[in-house]
């Protein structure tokens, strides 16, 4: 049996009205040039077992934008990660290397 896709439709219940016509709001964000970016860099241990990682927060752009720059921070580090909620998780104590990388491609970094 084929799973339904389900649409997200974020604070809508239930509608009486017949006419209802859902509008979904989610807008792209546009890029910001990646001179104009201010990122940071920096190591976590919260939650994660004492396991350290490194954070890239302050990333404004599309999710496909974020994603791409994840994958390429990842892939120059040969470590995993994620990226979700706006940041980019890299396994390990990678700071200098990323922060290396960063400034390679042009961005503003702390």
């Amino acid at each position: 049996m084929a799973k339904k896709s389900k649409k997200k439709r974020f604070g809508v219940v239930y509608s009486t009205d017949p006419d209802f016509d859902y509008q979904n709001d989610d807008q792209e964000i546009e890029d910001i040039p990646v001179r104009e970016q201010r990122l940071r860099v920096l190591i976590d241990r919260k939650k994660r077992k004492g396991k350290e990682v490194t954070l890239v927060l302050g990333f404004v752009g599309s999710e496909s934008s974020i994603k791409d720059l994840g994958k390429y921070l990842k892939t120059k580090c040969g470590v995993g990660g994620s990226v979700k909620d706006g940041e980019i998780l890299v396994q390990g104590n990678q700071k200098e290397k990323v922060v290396k990388l960063l400034r390679e491609k042009g961005y503003i970094v702390k």
